[in-house]
């Protein structure tokens, strides 16, 4: 039984898979992913919120992906590979000393792919038809972007990793002789690229599968644009401002607002909105999809980009020299609909200087918005993140990923901000952190999602991103068995309380 007029009230947690803890130098898909989904079953939360899954280039950014379908390799269980025969027990009886509270990613990188390659060569050798036949039927399905995407990966190791936009012309502008040329040629690393893409699918498919049947939904999340230097700019040049010789012509960002005087440039390349709504918006359409073969409810980041976004000529060094030009707007959500066949199991990240247009468009296309109290203590009572201004149709978060721990945030903060916070909350700031989430969990959101940093009352040593830096993110593990019985405990009983507990069909907890 749910409220009328609004979803039900639901709560999960933000923990991204790399920060699983584990003895590969970074979370997977192995056993300490099945142990945290028992552990949110045991805390009674029906959510999982991931960032996106995709193959990380320079920076180790989930937000700048090789590919827009694609799962990212790192992520891969060894040892179920070992259990499944494509390695050996020996083979991982020498695991580097990585360390424990953050991903050193050079090392793990070489070390992942080094084994990565060792289990594809073994399938080769020695797998059983079935299994062969099970990895040509997974090729057959994902062709639609599994060829391109594999032949992307070959030819960047073939030219050492170098952009694709400096390759030879003959491969920058795709033409069929030289892509049969190459594909022959670099027919045996396709195939390795293949084979992770098969493995990552199944281990992923499997995960998702155990969340689901034990009532956990997972939330994934989509960048609204693409990295320039992936699959996706590489194989639909069409569909992107860029030049023959794959040079951007103008690019993504945001204009100079109070926190930064030359703005954001982001450097992604921005789309041809009129060639992708005169096939009816096909390549978006099937990029959903895709994510949502994934997952069970999308994010989409950068959401305003949908109604209007900023346009930055290529050769400007920062982004004070632009112009918003109009997105795609409802036009995009009717595809989408049309596409999935019916509601869109989709939230709309509406962060930061939004117009009202944006609002308009997201009530519009019935998309749930987000709310972060991390910035809701700096106006006065008329905050739109303050909990007594919401609507039920959002969701809302201490703090997102891109934001510091709570325990951090509030540490930073000055004077009068903490006093407005503490005031709010009726606390003498001695658990901000429980306070916080007791805010958030009792509000009228229909959807809270709480960090698995601000869980285990962390500080700012442990903060997953710091925007507009290039170094130290995305590093952060969890240290096993630290979401314990208590934890779960304790969130359990906040999440009953707030009405927030699953229910089976006959209405009971």
């Amino acid at each position: 039984m749910t409220r009328e007029g609004t979803g039900p009230r639901r709560s999960g947690v933000l923990l991204h898979p790399t920060s699983l803890p584990g003895r590969h130098g970074i979370g997977d898909l192995g056993e300490a992913a099945y142990q945290f989904v028992d552990f949110l079953g045991a805390a009674k939360q029906g959510l999982w919120q991931v960032l996106p899954l995709g193959p990380t280039g320079y920076g180790d950014s989930p937000y700048a992906s090789f590919s827009s379908h694609a799962g990212n390799p790192l992520l891969i269980d060894l040892d179920r590979l070992a259990q499944e025969g494509d390695l050996t027990p020996q083979e991982l009886s020498f695991v580097p000393e990585f360390p424990v509270h953050h991903v050193d990613y050079g090392p793990v990188i070489a070390y992942k792919m080094r084994m990565l390659r060792q289990a594809a060569d073994r399938f080769e050798d020695r797998a059983a038809q079935e299994r062969r036949a099970a990895l040509e039927q997974f090729c057959a399905e994902k062709a639609l972007w599994l060829d391109d995407y594999a032949l992307f990966m070959a030819l960047k190791g073939a030219h050492q990793f170098a952009m694709w936009n400096t390759w030879e012309l003959d491969l920058v502008q795709r033409r069929p002789g030289a892509m049969a040329q190459w594909a022959a040629e670099l027919r045996d690393e396709i195939r390795f690229h293949k084979y992770v893409q098969f493995r990552f699918f199944e281990q992923w498919t499997a995960l998702r599968r155990y969340a689901n049947e034990r009532g956990v939904q997972i939330i994934g999340d989509i960048p609204i644009f693409v990295a320039p230097d992936s699959a996706d700019a590489w194989a639909r040049p069409d569909v992107f401002s860029m030049d023959d010789r794959g040079q951007l012509t103008v690019v993504a960002g945001v204009p100079p607002d109070y926190f930064s005087p030359t703005g954001q440039r982001w450097g992604n390349p921005l789309y041809r909105w009129n060639v992708i709504a005169a096939d009816g918006f096909r390549w978006w359409t099937e990029r959903v999809q895709s994510v949502l073969c994934l997952v069970d409810i999308l994010r989409i980041d950068h959401f305003r980009g949908l109604e209007t976004y900023w346009e930055i000529p290529a050769d400007e060094p920062t982004a004070v020299k632009g112009r918003w030009l109009p997105g795609p707007r409802d036009a995009f959500f009717d595809a989408l609909r049309s596409a999935l066949g019916g509601d869109l199991p989709v939230i709309a990240e509406d962060l930061g200087m939004i117009t009202e247009e944006v609002h308009a468009l997201r009530k519009r296309v019935g998309l749930p918005g987000m709310k972060v109290l991390h910035f809701a203590f700096t106006e006065g009572p008329d905050h739109e993140y303050l909990p007594h201004n919401y609507t039920s149709d959002c969701v809302v978060y201490l703090g997102t990923h891109d934001n510091d721990t709570t325990l951090g945030w509030f540490n930073s903060r000055g004077q009068k901000e903490r006093g407005f916070c503490l005031r709010y909350l009726g606390r003498d700031g001695r658990d901000i952190v429980w306070g916080m989430m007791h805010l958030a969990s009792t509000s009228v959101a229909d959807t809270v999602i709480f960090s698995a940093q601000d869980l285990l009352r962390l500080g700012g040593e442990a903060r997953m991103n710091t925007p507009g830096t290039s170094g130290g993110n995305w590093q952060w593990r969890c240290l096993p068995g630290a979401l314990d019985e208590c934890i779960a405990g304790w969130l359990g009983e906040l999440t009953e309380t707030s009405g927030r507990a699953p229910r089976s069909e006959d209405g009971a907890e």
